[in-house]
């Protein structure tokens, strides 16, 4: 259009030359649009030029069969080109209009499209889910029971740090590590969580003679240090009695080295820390199997979190009156893992300030003077290291076709911003509960002595859940996938691909139709199907080769 103009303005400056106005009179006089009695006076030629302007531009719109052919096809050629750029226009505006994070945003409330949903909505596919069996279990009759402990090397005594979970899997390693020296393994201490503060003891949260008779024939396993060894505040203090040096992820090797000779010397070691101590693809595959043994199959929780468990789970699937399915959500979006996350969120500037002040005081090392922190955020969300929000969460929901309806169980801690945080996934998702909703204040009254006992019944109904979606990594999410797989791989385990789900939330060009399609293509493989492991896999979240078999 700007072309236009201009070339409209030198015509018309052109026309006030005296040698161009006679050159243009004499076409004129041959024109067919120009009348035969053509004026002398320049004020009554321009009047007529002016018309004759006119009259040029409205054929460009008409089928007067006095135009030219060529005139005819610019007409033509003209009225495409707008056709053209008024239909990009519209589809432009469409798409900014439709992209995911607006979605018809009513202030901290959105409202997405409905998508159809799919036949494979609440489970995966029957034919993806049958080639594969569990198979770490016992097996009753074919090994004979373990020699006497004082038959053994030696005893090994190890404290499970951290969380419920964290706690879980330093169990299920210390019982592996035990048969890689042959050794005698002392019940572990669950120790005392320095965020939680909680005094849980093995025997306050899983079934103990479970445990011991279940692994009979695979370890040696006593619930108290021998009476024979009298200073027992040895453990743990003394360095001849502790092994520290064990690197992350150690090989067998390594135990057969360094700690099997300290074992024998001493009779008993305590080992220290025990976090990740064990490697996967660096141990024989018995040893790995026998872990799944421990997580699948020895360790049972107590019988009345599990009883509560299920109650809580049969609600869930009641709450419309009848049958329904229910999904579990695990939000991650608690204040400290705001915080170690070191991402950027949405949120006011006061807010920022003392998420700022947060970071600085418990990480001071992280965060150093700040400079690099807008930088490290940019790079942690492009590579979909930082958790999802709420409010993210519900539209990557909406986009895969669960409707307005479906029931959610939370296991969550106190999310970070409150209800302003969770009202964009509580409006398009209203039907969201807890436990403490579904369940009374005295029914959970015997559970709140010990907070691992609130995190067990969380963990029991999210792994009995249809659909269970995790937010962020951590060890509650790996092992309710691994051990949903184990299962089966029927129960549908949603694992959201953050980097792709970022990437769609910045693009401002990204409509609802291809977000919705990238969503379901995208997890049409990240919903717990069977998976070939690799170098380096994750035990707990993917058992598949050593611990199931071909059906």
């Amino acid at each position: 259009m700007a072309e236009l103009r201009h070339s409209s303005s030198l015509g018309s400056r052109a026309s006030n030359s005296p040698m161009k106005r006679d050159a243009g009179a004499g076409a004129a006089d041959s024109s067919p649009l120009i009348p035969d009695n053509h004026l002398a006076d320049d004020d009554e030629h321009d009047r007529h030029s002016s018309k004759d302007r006119d009259r040029h531009m409205c054929s460009f719109f008409t089928d007067d069969p006095r135009v030219s052919p060529h005139n005819s096809r610019i007409s033509l050629v003209f009225t495409l080109l707008l056709l053209l750029v008024g239909l990009v226009s519209l589809f432009t505006i469409f798409n900014n209009l439709n992209a995911p994070y607006l979605c018809k945003k009513d202030g901290i409330v959105l409202h997405c499209p409905h998508v159809k949903e799919s036949p494979s909505l609440w489970e995966n596919p029957f034919s993806s889910t049958t080639s594969w069996k569990p198979c770490a279990e016992r097996q009753d009759g074919v090994l004979p029971e373990l020699p006497p402990e004082n038959e053994t090397n030696g005893y090994i005594f190890i404290h499970a740090e951290g969380g419920l979970n964290q706690q879980r899997i330093a169990i299920c390693n210390a019982v592996a590590v035990a048969k890689i020296l042959n050794a005698t393994l002392i019940l572990p201490v669950l120790k005392q969580d320095q965020i939680w503060k909680d005094q849980t003891k093995f025997e306050d949260i899983f079934d103990v003679d479970h445990f011991i008779d279940y692994l009979k024939y695979d370890v040696r396993i006593v619930r108290d240090i021998p009476e024979w060894f009298t200073d027992k505040s040895e453990l743990f203090t003394s360095i001849r009695r502790t092994v520290k040096n064990i690197p992350k992820y150690a090989p067998a090797q390594f135990y057969i080295d360094n700690v099997l000779p300290r074992v024998k010397e001493k009779k008993i070691m305590a080992l220290k820390p025990f976090v990740d101590r064990l490697g996967y693809d660096n141990v024989p595959p018995e040893i790995n199997k026998l872990r799944c043994r421990v997580n699948y199959h020895a360790l049972k929780f107590l019988p009345d979190i599990e009883q509560m468990a299920n109650s809580l789970a049969s609600r869930m699937r009641n709450r419309t009156g009848s049958s329904n399915p229910y999904m579990a959500l695990h939000l991650r979006f608690e204040k400290g893992m705001v915080g170690l996350s070191f991402c950027d969120f949405v949120g006011t500037r006061e807010e920022k300030a003392k998420m700022a002040e947060y970071r600085k005081k418990e990480w001071p090392r992280r965060y150093k003077n700040g400079s690099h922190l807008w930088q490290l955020a940019l790079q942690k969300r492009k590579e979909g290291r930082c958790p999802l929000e709420p409010g993210e969460v519900a539209v990557i929901l909406r986009a895969m076709g669960y409707p307005k309806e479906t029931q959610i169980y939370v296991a969550s801690g106190q999310v970070y911003g409150g209800q302003n945080r969770m009202a964009p996934l509580r409006n398009m998702f209203p039907n969201l509960v807890t436990k403490e909703e579904l369940a009374t204040k005295e029914e959970l009254d015997g559970f709140r002595k010990h907070v691992t006992s609130l995190a067990a019944l969380d963990f029991l109904v999210c792994l009995k859940s249809d659909v269970f979606v995790m937010t962020h990594g951590g060890n509650f999410a790996k092992l309710i996938i691994g051990a949903r797989r184990y299962m089966g791989h029927r129960l549908k385990s949603i694992k959201p691909d953050k980097g792709l789900m970022s990437k769609s939330f910045g693009d401002p060009y990204m409509g609802w139709a291809p977000f919705v399609e990238d969503v379901v293509v995208t997890h049409q493989t990240r919903t717990g199907l069977p998976e070939e492991t690799f170098p380096n896999y994750d035990l707990w979240e993917n058992p598949l080769t050593p611990c199931m078999c071909r059906a």
